[in-house]
């Protein structure tokens, strides 16, 4: 177990410059420039991030980056915004946050942001396949309850909560973020003030085995 967590954080850390070189690569070709005249679209916004979510906006488990096809714009948005400032993508221990962090911060504007949230929110959403086959859903149902209050019923999300749907994300990514707040790597900003809602319930679980069980019974919900 410990050999492949090792090979797993040296595949993150080897995808974590693999998309920083790719960010290099683009400012130096001037691809990160808006248009003259005007923002770039959506389409030509998002060539960047296919390097990591793929082309659908699916996710790649092997670089535990999530399925972000038909989040909510004001999900997308808010998100982007945290990793342009810091409030994201700044703990030595999240990995993925640090290498989404400068993709974010080549949209220089708040334009730019908002292009982006609104072009993913409309790709069509798919359920990911499960990647988490070993864990326990039924005990996941019992420690999800608390989560619906904000998450709903079955995962649907939440405005109002500003609470992500979780239906349509990747089951790892999903257990991934929760032993994130857990452990103090995410919600540990105190300009998150939705992180800084979302840790005291992470830290309530009592090993990271529950993030995983509550990812599968996500996973199986409809």
């Amino acid at each position: 177990m410990t050999t492949l967590r090792r090979r797993s954080a040296q595949t993150l850390r080897a995808w974590a410059i693999f998309a920083v070189s790719a960010v290099a690569t683009l400012s130096l070709s001037g691809c990160d420039q808006a248009p003259a005249g005007g923002t770039a679209s959506g389409p030509e916004l998002y060539e960047l991030c296919t390097q990591c979510h793929g082309p659908n906006g699916l996710g790649n488990h092997h670089a535990n980056t999530p399925a972000i096809a038909g989040l909510p714009a004001w999900y997308v948005e808010a998100q982007l915004i945290k990793f342009r400032s810091g409030q994201r993508g700044a703990h030595p221990d999240d990995i993925t946050g640090m290498q989404m962090r400068p993709i974010a911060r080549t949209l220089t504007s708040d334009v730019d942001v908002k292009t982006i949230a609104g072009f993913v929110s409309k790709m069509p959403r798919f359920r990911p396949e499960p990647r988490i086959l070993d864990a326990n859903p039924a005990r996941g149902s019992a420690l999800y309850k608390p989560c619906a209050a904000c998450h709903g019923a079955n995962g649907e999300g939440n405005e109002g909560t500003k609470a992500p749907p979780l239906q349509a994300q990747s089951d790892f990514y999903i257990a991934t973020q929760l032993m994130h707040f857990r452990k103090g790597a995410r919600g540990t900003h105190p300009e998150d003030a939705t992180g800084g809602m979302m840790r005291p319930q992470a830290t309530m679980l009592p090993d990271d085995e529950a993030a995983r069980d509550i990812a599968a019974f996500i996973a199986q919900s409809k």
